[in-house]
């Protein structure tokens, strides 16, 4: 078995990890920057308001998240928009795109809970089902979650019972292998098919991503697993593979070269690759921090300032994810 069919079956299979609801911080295997403080949708709320402002995005535009999970990031958004514009709740459209019966219902279910029928949620299973005209579409860690080939010195890996031996030859992986520079560790697979499904998706749209990795690939294997907090790297001599199959999360650091080959192949333009403080700044989370301190005791602003530092500081969030953003304007 190939190891990106493998990867696919761990993470999206009928038994996949994220085939049903898995609770994300504290209860969960992992953190985000959407579990951490509504602060994060937030400073996207405020870039969208700034969007509509400068005239890129239409009051009726779509905004669209791609993976959303619960729906809390999206919903964070909403909420903010409300806050600071809230005339825009009546003319915005908003969509999530979601493969999962289970996971849309738990976001419709979030979503009537939160806003009752001031809100009108739709689903798209794929990018390829959406047909619009202007948009804004938003992800938080979808390109760490595309299944992925591994490499080793020409070789692509394949899965045999769980381990891994690398004798296969496969022409566009090591093209891909030899174009980044890489003599060991992940090809991402469905980078491209993804950039072009969203460039036909939509004739003007803005595209923001946040993720971990770097513009250039690093030298050596990111794969690993994520369970109840511990990382365990995914060649790991005692490693139970068979054990944490399906029950806990498989990831691995992007290459955000190869992200923004793929967007520019698709004929979508690159505006830049930040670091998420950098990102979070520049879009307005302090201003943002300083609306809520004139406006709360200073027990709860103390409180949320505190969740919304994890986001910026370089040893938590801040650094190691990176924000990239790309923009494609009618023809």
């Amino acid at each position: 078995m190939k190891f990106s069919e493998y990867m696919g079956e761990w993470l999206y299979g009928n038994d996949g990890y994220y085939a049903t609801y898995k609770n994300i911080g504290k209860e969960g295997d992992f953190y985000t920057a959407v579990s951490t403080s509504k602060f994060f949708g937030g400073s996207v709320a405020r870039h969208i308001i700034s969007l509509l402002d400068e005239g890129f995005l239409e009051k009726d535009g779509v905004i669209c998240e791609i993976g959303a999970h619960h729906g809390y990031f999206l919903a964070d958004v909403i909420e903010f928009i409300y806050t600071l514009r809230p005339k825009l709740l009546t003319t915005l459209k908003f969509v999530i795109i979601e493969r999962f019966d289970d996971l849309q219902e738990q976001q419709r279910n979030y979503f009537e809970e939160s806003f009752g029928d001031a809100v009108s949620l739709t689903h798209y299973k794929s990018l390829s089902e959406l047909k619009c005209k202007n948009a804004f579409f938003i992800a938080n860690e979808i390109f760490d979650a595309f299944p992925c080939e591994l490499y080793y010195k020409g070789k692509t890996g394949r899965v045999d019972g769980h381990n891994v031996e690398f004798d296969v030859d496969n022409d566009w992986v090591d093209a891909k292998a030899k174009k980044y520079n890489k003599d060991r560790g992940e090809i991402a697979i469905g980078y491209e098919e993804f950039a072009k499904e969203m460039a036909k998706s939509c004739e003007k749209f803005e595209f923001m991503s946040f993720d971990y990795g770097e513009m250039v690939a690093r030298p050596d294997f990111s794969i690993r697993v994520y369970a109840k907090h511990k990382v365990i790297p995914f060649f790991e001599e005692d490693i139970n593979r068979k054990e944490l199959f399906g029950k806990s999360d498989i990831t691995y650091d992007v290459t955000f070269e190869h992200v923004k080959d793929a967007f520019e192949e698709a004929g979508v333009e690159f505006i830049g690759l930040k670091a998420q403080m950098v990102a979070l700044v520049d879009m307005g989370i302090l201003n943002l921090l300083e609306m809520l301190k004139e406006n709360v005791d200073d027990k709860i602003y103390e409180q949320e300032l505190q969740k919304a530092k994890m986001l910026i500081m370089p040893n938590f969030l801040g650094e190691r994810f990176k924000m990239i953003r790309f923009r494609k304007n009618k023809k």
